[in-house]
């Protein structure tokens, strides 16, 4: 359940207006630099004194939209019933459901408005850790099954949590004690510059806004050059990716995030030509036959290790990239409790994933930069 989720309104009003009370000061004006440039899932429109968040793709093929209203205290909602959650903002206490929503608060530095999460183990930021070991983050149980006593105690003023199908028992029963829950779909973002913009997602609840598009343009320009040096090679290496798991081997799709970083590497993945955004199932011999002579294995499942992969398998040393020692992953950097850095990390940095794989690659290129994610397997 842990790998599925790695890469996988009581609030309704009673009547027509709601009244956010409490104060002073926020923008009031309309914010029309503020766009979505790679993001498909959501949107944000301004309007005086509140904003709207559409939620276009909380899970895989939804087919309801979601509408969140962020309302200025003090300001008078129109329509509320009309909305699937109304949060007064700026928030202060913020409970998060994913490790990938951690790196977000942090380079906004709103990351102190964190007051709990389930499964704290799973968190790998030193900083976050931190907090936790000084007990300003309440551990809440596992995501599917949320302590709902211990919310309400800590009583946060924005649940974001995420659904893969839309039946997640535990946000529908938060939404009826009162606290406000929205959807985050960043996981459903199949660009890798489309993951990193959520961060503009999480920028307005705080309105930081201006903070976010900085974030991001930073992002977006490093990862941009990091493409273009790429291309000033010839050379474009094959490249295999997965494991099996029992006697099944699951393959990156050609759609994918993964496929994605590799094309942006100038890397051949032997199956870019499939049209799936997840995985698709092949067996062995399907793979021994297209792959047996790749140049490079990037991201085999779990394993750490050459021999880990022997034991497992006799079979992968048979793979050129195994006998040439040309095996890559990211499973070495952990956090202190055993959370993988890279599931946290890498959707809010795609910059760095697409650099290590050029410099995994094409060895040449980006001579001074060391790989930060992905290691040789030892």
């Amino acid at each position: 359940m842990r790998k599925l989720l790695l890469f996988f309104t009581f609030l309704s009003v009673l009547i027509s207006c709601q009244e956010v009370k409490e104060s002073p000061s926020i923008v009031k004006e309309t914010n029309p630099s503020f766009k979505i440039e790679f993001a498909k899932g959501f949107d944000v429109s301004y309007h005086e004194g509140y904003k709207i968040i559409t939620l276009k793709n909380a899970w895989p093929e939804a087919k309801k939209e979601f509408k969140y209203a962020l309302v200025e205290k003090g300001t008078t909602l129109p329509s509320a019933e009309s909305y699937d959650a109304i949060i007064a903002i700026p928030i202060n206490k913020i409970v998060v459901t994913s490790t990938t929503h951690i790196p977000s608060l942090e380079m906004l530095g709103v990351d102190e408005s964190l007051i709990g999460f389930p499964n704290l183990n799973y968190i790998s930021s030193e900083k976050t850790r931190k907090r936790i070991n000084s007990g300003h983050i309440t551990e809440l149980g596992r995501n599917e099954d949320i302590n709902t006593e211990v919310l309400i105690e800590i009583n946060p003023d924005l649940v974001v949590g995420f659904a893969v199908d839309g039946n997640n028992k535990s946000l529908n029963t938060i939404k009826k004690t009162g606290i406000p829950v929205v959807y985050n779909g960043d996981w459903t973002e199949t660009s890798p510059l489309g993951k990193a913009e959520w961060i503009k997602f999480f920028a307005a609840f705080y309105n930081k806004e201006k903070d976010a598009d900085r974030i991001f343009s930073e992002i977006k320009s490093e990862y941009l050059k990091a493409t273009k040096i790429a291309l000033k090679t010839e050379n474009i290496p094959t490249v295999l990716s997965g494991a099996m798991y029992k006697d099944v081997w699951y393959i990156p799709q050609g759609k994918s995030w993964a496929a994605q970083f590799i094309a942006d590497a100038n890397g051949n993945y032997l199956w870019k030509e499939t049209e799936g955004t997840g995985s698709i199932s092949l067996n062995l011999e399907n793979v021994l036959e297209k792959a047996e002579h790749a140049n490079f294995w990037i991201g085999p499942s779990y394993y750490t290790s050459l021999s880990q992969l022997q034991e497992a398998h006799a079979v992968y040393q048979q793979f050129d990239a195994f006998k040439n020692n040309n095996i890559y992953n990211f499973t070495n950097k952990v956090g202190e409790t055993g959370g993988m850095l890279y599931f946290e990390l890498a959707p809010n940095r795609p910059d760095l994933v697409l650099k290590d794989l050029i410099k995994i690659l094409h060895p040449e290129l980006l001579t001074d930069y060391q790989p930060f994610f992905f290691e040789k397997l030892r």
